[in-house]
């Protein structure tokens, strides 16, 4: 399934009900680049993984601009959220959400995904 992309500033518990199984945190773009360099590090891999059709669906969430995400009271770092870095990756599961903080080693189908070997 395609990812899907909700732009910042957004409102973090309108995604309490997204029907996505995975949330993905990014840092937001500045002329068209992310300007964190562990998502652009995550990106292909991000988009290699739920990009596809028959890929595991996932939204990906701007946190804002680089002085919007440092400070301590960006939206997304409060409730429910309470993300801490980017990029983050969230498993949706019923009600809970367990979050999985991603750095160059992602590790998406490793630890998230049912993929086949």
């Amino acid at each position: 399934m395609p990812l899907r992309e909700v732009e910042f500033p957004s409102d973090p518990k309108d995604l309490e009900h997204a029907q996505e199984q995975f949330l993905i945190f990014y840092s937001s773009r500045v002329n068209g680049q992310l300007w964190c360099p562990d998502c652009v590090a995550v990106d292909r891999t991000i988009q290699d993984t739920f990009g596809p059709e028959d890929g595991p669906s996932a939204v990906i969430v701007y946190v804002g601009q680089k002085p919007e995400w440092k400070t301590p009271s960006n939206i997304f770092r409060g409730e429910p959220w309470q993300i801490t870095s980017v990029p983050t990756v969230i498993k949706v599961e019923d009600v809970s959400i367990e979050p999985t903080e991603c750095c160059y080693s992602i590790a998406i189908s490793d630890n998230l995904i049912d993929s086949p070997k």
